[in-house]
């Protein structure tokens, strides 16, 4: 593998509509075993500034990167070229599939996880997965929280994240409506979930709070038939 950090990979950020502020971190190194983006993780930054994120991530000494940030304004920057390996999904699981960050670009949003996103990030978020989306051929269920690979270590972008204003678009897989077997049990809710993608290695608890942080939200109480349902096209 290449040494991480060199100047010679700083040359030319990914092009997008967007002319992101470029910003390199030393934070990245080579995709490994071939591997090109067929995810977009999603985060947010739990720092009280995008200024704060952005030293964070640029910080060798933090050895956490992500390909883009984009502030509470709209700015956006990108510290890591797509064709690259970012530093920004840490263990998990998707689809059977580990090593995510070979697999996947990151994109952090400026959010503490405490308050709602602003229109002007989401704006710029919709038109960077559009062209992300596009230029690496990710279906819109390519489209992950930081919380769906990791569940149990990671709730971010969190219960305040407008996942639906994405599905609307066709940039984030659509909850499902299914129909719920008679007498749910929790062996159905669990193949439904790794049938969705959920495959890490977690507890039941866990599972159904990591299914709700992304289909359900404001969900409480034990399993429903509802939570089945976000599960099936």
């Amino acid at each position: 593998m290449p040494a991480a950090g060199t100047p010679a990979r700083f040359a030319v950020p990914s092009t997008t509509d967007l002319n992101p502020i470029w910003h390199p971190s030393p934070n990245f190194g080579s995709r490994r075993d071939g591997l090109g983006p067929s995810l977009v993780v999603l985060h947010y930054t739990a720092m009280n500034s995008a200024q704060a994120a952005l030293d964070r991530l640029c910080d060798p000494q933090y050895e956490v990167s992500a390909h883009y940030l984009i502030g509470c304004g709209g700015t956006l920057w990108q510290m890591v070229r797509e064709e690259d390996r970012a530093w920004h999904a840490g263990a998990g699981e998707w689809r059977g599939q580990t090593d995510i960050n070979s697999r996947s670009i990151g994109i952090e949003l400026d959010n503490r996880g405490d308050h709602p996103f602003s229109e002007p990030q989401l704006a710029t978020l919709e038109t960077l997965l559009l062209a992300i989306l596009s230029r690496w051929k990710i279906p819109p269920s390519g489209v992950l929280g930081h919380s769906d690979m990791a569940p149990g270590r990671k709730i971010d972008p969190g219960p305040r994240f407008p996942w639906s204003r994405l599905e609307h678009q066709a940039l984030a897989a659509q909850s499902g409506a299914g129909d719920c077997p008679q007498n749910l049990t929790q062996e159905a809710f669990r193949a439904a979930a790794r049938a969705a993608g959920y495959t890490a290695q977690t507890d039941d608890d866990t599972l159904l709070a990591t299914v709700r942080l992304r289909h359900r939200p404001s969900a409480t109480g034990p399993l429903h038939p509802a939570d089945f349902a976000a599960l099936i096209p």
